[in-house]
Formats: structure tokens, C-alpha cells, sequence
């Protein structure tokens, strides 16, 4: 039977928030500096968005542009971050570190997880950077909270990453392979329907969302419009 199409956008503010979750949103992805493509929002911020709306949030825990830990004030400072995002009410994140080889930063994303305590979280699009994505999802198999993974198929984008994306929904339930599969990262509405017919019911927005650029907001338009799409393609199928 087919379900509802999840559909998560980027929230950067309060007015984000609201207006997503006014045109369709299921959940945000709350973050800042999107210049450095999302770091971790102050608590303040969460705080309002979580006063103004009721559908999920998930935190970014990022602190510095790139996909290694170490930066602005390395693992412990990203552990004292996330605790300081749980004792604010947050209940779900998005992370994810590489190490210099491109595999997976297990003691970085083990410590964070820990922190966590159980939450639920996404690892994000660092698998787009990853060496090896079939081994990164191995090495993360089993970390307690871990329930989906946002990806293009490819550091370029869902263009060039829509055969890889349909390759790995094709496993899903194997080892490392159990988690739902959230496409973002250039994608479009006419990306929709192979993305459905290949099992995929998750989805991403940013950019799409914001019809005037980055530096204007949410529009409850755009969102109704993915949707729109997203439930046409359940009662299609």
C-alpha cells in the first residue's frame, strides 16, 4: 500500500518555519549560515521554531563548512553543542563527519551519538563525499538513532546521482541498507516520479522552496506545490 511522501524543507527562522509548515512540510531541517551549506542554528533559534510549529524538527549539528569534526573546537565542542540542543527540547539531529580518507569519522559520530541519547537522527550528505558509500553505510550500521540518510546519489547532485539512488533503494532492508533514503541536493519536481517508482518516499528542500533566492523565505506556495506533486504520485501508484 502506498504511504504519504515525507517531505522535509530547510528552515533557517521562525517565518521559514511557519510558512513551510503551512504550504505541506511534514518536517524542517533546521539550520544556519546556509553559505556554508548548514551549521548548527543557535538554541534560541530552535526555542522559537519549536514555539511556532508543530511538526518534526531536526537540529544540524555542524560547526564549521566541510565534513571533518576536528574544526571549530573539534569533537568536544560539537558533543557540548548537542547536549546543549537536548537540554533546549530538541529530539532529533542531522550529522554526519568524514575522516582524511573519506570513510566514515566513527569516533566523531559515535561520540555525538552517545550525547544524543537515543534520538532519532539522519546522517547527511557527507555520503555524497564519502570514498566508499557502500562501506560507510557498513561501518554505521547498528548506531542506535540512526534512521535515514540524505543524499544526492552524487556530490554533483540528484542529475548525476539518480542511477546510484535507485540502485541503493533496490537494497533496501540488507545490512546498512535498513534506513529510509531522503534524496536532496538539486532536486527537482521532475525528478519526482522516478524517484517514487524506485520505492523512495522521502524528499528535501531548500533552494526549491524559496522562489527568490536564498536571502528570501519559505514561500507556502512553492512547498504546497512539492506536495502537491508528492501526493499525486502515492494516489497515482
Amino acid at each position: 500500500m502506498s504511504t504519504r511522501a515525507v517531505l522535509e524543507v530547510i528552515a533557517l527562522g521562525i517565518e521559514d518555519a511557519v510558512a513551510a509548515q503551512a504550504g505541506g512540510a511534514d518536517r524542517l531541517e533546521l539550520v544556519t549560515d546556509i553559505a556554508a551549506d548548514g551549521l548548527t542554528p543557535p538554541a534560541a533559534t530552535f526555542a522559537g521554531i519549536r514555539a511556532a510549529v508543530d511538526i518534526p524538527l531536526r537540529v544540524m549539528l555542524r560547526l564549521a563548512d566541510g565534513f571533518a569534526a576536528a574544526g571549530a573546537g573539534g569533537v568536544d565542542r560539537l558533543v557540548r553543542v548537542a547536549g546543549e540542543m537536548r537540554a533546549a527540547g530538541a529530539e532529533e539531529f542531522v550529522l554526519g563527519f568524514l575522516d582524511a580518507d573519506g570513510g566514515a569519522d566513527l569516533t566523531a559520530v559515535e561520540r555525538v551519538v552517545a550525547e544524543l541519547d537515543g534520538c532519532r537522527w539522519t546522517f547527511h550528505r557527507a555520503i555524497d563525499r564519502a570514498a566508499d558509500r557502500d562501506a560507510l553505510r557498513k561501518q554505521l550500521d547498528g548506531l542506535p538513532g540512526l534512521d535515514t540518510y540524505l543524499t544526492a546519489g552524487s556530490a554533483s547532485g540528484v542529475d548525476d546521482g539518480l542511477p546510484t539512488l535507485v540502485a541503493e533503494a533496490a537494497r533496501t532492508g540488507e545490512p546498512g541498507y535498513e534506513q529510509r533514503i531522503m534524496v536532496g541536493g538539486g532536486l527537482r519536481l521532475d525528478h519526482v516520479a522516478a524517484l517514487r517508482a524506485a520505492g523512495i518516499d522521502a524528499f528535501h528542500i531548500g533552494g526549491a522552496a524559496r522562489p527568490t533566492g536564498w536571502d528570501g523565505p519559505v514561500s507556502p506556495e512553492a512547498v504546497a506545490e512539492w506536495r502537491t506533486v508528492l501526493d499525486g504520485e502515492v494516489s497515482s501508484r
